[in-house]
């Protein structure tokens, strides 16, 4: 810019003023280079202040850590969290150049957002899966969105105490809870870093437009937003209502109010936008619901107007809100529009004197406009998060609004900065308390439902809590709640079946399932769930239809090849059983059960060598598994590592001290061990005896390791008696081969000398 031009740029600039001096039309800065130019000599020292700017920003991030700070002692949570990271093999699997590709390549939870998925998976790197840590890193992106946004927006208009609030209340207010205190919302912090970073550089290319360089930058942060999440499909959209205020660049030339040269800048954001909003629907194809456009139009305004309530009074917040359908009053709607159409109006009639009006309502309706509901994804009515970029606007429009109102008060700087204080502190009051309902799935749900009506989905995910904790008849009584209200309810049908499976009402259980199938009969969840009962009951070939109708529809799930491999081996196809577990293993690496089975499976083979091999994996991945540790001392005694067995039989018992396999298999080793260092017939006794009171005396096998243990101990009368019961219960059970074991080793006791293995 020449230094004519220059001088032109800055002619009319104001008197300097406070930072708490309104900054009405005539006050703002009058252009493109006014706006970004230095201020040092035409403000006082204060305005400019680095270490002003650097107090600010250490305030709104105390602020930040003060709500949501919390979140570090909170849990995943049972609504998407399982989906995202906590039950998601591929991104447990942490960060590597395999899962970014998949990241790329796959939707999860019907959205593809690949850069948020690849965050989770670095946390996972870095944390594996402690929910706390993975709780830090969407607070500390919410945190950078705030800093930004307070020094990209005093960038803008100058306006430092006015964009340090818009920056506050951004940081804090109540509705944000939801997109910080959900791990699965990862998607909305990091879109909102990127939509910050955004503005930022199209501020930056202002300075100089037309530069290749910050342009591509101004499209990179954009298309890292939108594979963050595709609500910054209107960003574009966004950055020309800047152009208006507070860049104003709008120059009405050639008859247009629009200058044609800020639209065609938009257009190749704009093919962003058009791009990620392909992407999207057809990733939510299968979840797009076909309610009627009426329906559809009468919710998005009623909702429209909801978020505005909710902004000024935040209580009553909620994770989710049912659709109303049709219930809808339609005097709700009419009022609603006439809300709106009373404030758009509003903003048009003063959009020359209060451009900030303007362009903070629009910020709010247009950004909005993707999540309102007129393609309705799922049925809910609305989401706290859907607010968390667009009422930036509404921030916006009142702070100025405010400060444009109060030219003239008396004592203003005292007035506004007491109302801020207030305004402020009861925020974070709100805040606060709607973040520590997040803590666990209980609290998350109990608050729901006390703030909704009718919320089935409530029901079913508070019974999942419930059920997850043992509480199985509470639980029961959520799930029927559920269908009360949507007898439809797929979740709902799945999770009674598998509540009223576990009380032993298997006919029930069965009826929830079919129903299920019945109304949705491509849910794999549902076949995998009645596979599982049907294997139970011992229909193993009905088991298999299930399992590999499922496969059908969810080729890669990890947990129903499981289930399939042990269908198959309960058949006696071992070959398709041990098919079908490597197959578990290549989409879930750490999947211990799937290790564990597949070493019995090698074990009963005579694989002996790699059935241990798997058996270490199983029990590297789950140490706490009793049952790994015995799979695993069992194979490793086979083998002749005696010392070996003992320690893991040892942990077994540490783990579940009443486990009365790990006591008997212990008990057998130190009576019958060849190596007479490790055999301790005093020790073995005890162990063999708390295993049969724990069996009730009436297990054949733990009667044959107590015999063997007195003999050890040198208590032959008692070996033969016991020897003798064992006897007769394993003849009485046809087990012939016990039988022969169990006289064959009496007649050692009967002569004095105890069992030792060879």
């Amino acid at each position: 810019m020449s230094r004519k031009s220059k001088r032109k740029a800055t002619q009319g600039k104001p008197a300097a003023m406070p930072p708490s001096a309104p900054v009405s039309q005539a006050g703002e800065m009058p252009g493109v280079a006014g706006s970004f130019s230095r201020e040092s000599k035409s403000h006082p020292a204060g305005w400019n202040d680095r270490r002003t700017v650097l107090v600010v920003c250490l305030v709104l991030a105390a602020m930040t850590w003060l709500v949501f700070g919390q979140t570090l002692g909170h849990e995943f949570v049972n609504y998407d969290d399982q989906k995202y990271v906590a039950d998601n093999p591929a991104v447990l699997g942490g960060l590597s150049l395999k899962g970014i590709a998949w990241a790329f390549t796959h939707n999860v939870n019907d959205n593809w957002t690949p850069l948020t998925v690849i965050s989770h998976m670095l946390d996972c790197q870095l944390y594996g899966t402690n929910a706390g840590r993975h709780h830090l890193t969407s607070v500390l992106l919410h945190m950078a969105s705030v800093i930004l946004m307070f020094l990209v927006l005093k960038g803008m208009t100058a306006a430092l105490w006015r964009s340090a609030f818009v920056a506050a209340v951004f940081a804090i207010h109540p509705l944000h809870v939801e997109s910080v205190a959900w791990i699965a919302e990862r998607r909305d912090v990091l879109s909102g870093l990127f939509f910050m970073l955004t503005l930022g550089a199209y501020a930056g290319y202002v300075r100089h437009p037309w530069s290749l360089g910050r342009y591509l930058t101004v499209a990179l942060m954009l298309a890292l937003g939108l594979m963050s999440k595709p609500m910054l499909v209107t960003l574009p959209f966004v950055l020309l209502l800047l152009d208006y205020w507070p860049l104003k660049r709008f120059t009405p030339s050639g008859g247009h109010l629009i200058p044609r040269r800020l639209i065609v800048e938009k257009i190749p954001l704009l093919a962003l936008s058009g791009a990620t909003c392909v992407a999207t629907m057809l990733a939510q194809k299968k979840v797009i619901e076909s309610l009627p456009l009426s329906l559809r139009i009468g919710n998005a305004l009623v909702s429209y107007v909801a978020y505005l309530g909710q902004m000024i009074y935040p209580a009553g917040l909620a994770v989710y809100y049912p659709h109303p359908g049709g219930s809808l009053p339609v005097w709700e709607i009419v009022a609603a529009f006439i809300v709106l159409a009373v404030i758009s109006a509003g903003a048009i009639a003063v959009w020359r004197k209060r451009p900030w009006f303007l362009t903070g309502w629009l910020w709010y309706l247009g950004m909005l406009v993707p999540a309102i509901g007129l393609i309705q994804s799922g049925l809910r009515a609305r989401a706290d998060r859907y607010t968390y970029l667009p009422q930036i606007g509404l921030y916006l429009l009142l702070t100025w609004a405010v400060a444009d109102l109060s030219a003239g008060w008396h004592h203003r700087r005292r007035v506004l900065g007491g109302m801020a204080t207030t305004i402020l502190v009861a925020l974070i009051l709100c805040a606060h308390m709607q973040t520590s309902y997040w803590q666990n799935n209980e609290s998350l749900w109990t608050h729901t439902l006390a703030c909704t009506s009718d919320n089935f989905v409530g029901h079913n995910n508070l019974g999942n809590a419930l059920l997850q904790k043992g509480s199985v008849d509470e639980a029961i009584a959520q799930y029927q709640s559920a269908l009360q209200i949507s007898p439809d309810y797929v979740e709902a049908h799945k999770n009674l079946g598998n509540a009223l499976l576990q009380k032993g009402r298997v006919n029930e259980a069965t009826a929830h399932y079919q129903k299920a199938l019945q109304i949705n009969p491509d849910d794999a969840e549902a076949h995998n769930n009645l596979g599982n009962l049907l294997l139970q009951m011992g229909s193993v070939d009905e088991a298999i239809v299930h399992f590999q109708k499922a496969l059908q529809i969810t080729p890669d799930d990890a947990k129903t090849c499981y289930n399939l491999g042990n269908a198959f081996f309960q058949k006696g196809s071992v070959d398709e059983a041990i098919a079908q577990y490597q197959k578990a293993l290549q989409f879930k690496p750490n999947y211990a059960e799937a290790h564990n089975n597949l070493g019995n499976t090698l074990l009963q083979m005579g694989n002996l060598d790699e059935a241990i091999v798997h058996y270490q994996k199983a029990v590297q991945i789950k140490p706490d598994s009793a049952e790994i540790h015995i799979n695993l001392g069992k194979a490793l005694y086979q083998k002749g590592s005696v010392d070996e067995a003992i320690v893991h039989f040892q942990k077994a018992l540490n783990i579940a001290p009443d486990y009365a396999e790990a006591q008997n298999n212990l008990a057998w080793v130190l009576a019958t061990c060849p190596q007479a260092s490790l055999r301790n017939g005093n020790q073995a006794v005890e162990l063999a005896r708390r295993a049969n009171w724990l069996t009730g005396n009436e297990n054949p096998v733990f009667l044959g390791t107590l015999a063997t243990a007195y003999a050890e101990a040198g208590r032959f009368p008692e070996a033969v008696e016991t020897a003798q019961r064992a006897l007769k219960l394993a003849e009485a059970q046809s087990n012939t081969a016990l039988a022969d074991a169990v006289r064959s080793q009496m007649k050692l006791y009967q002569a004095g000398v105890p069992f030792h293995s060879h």
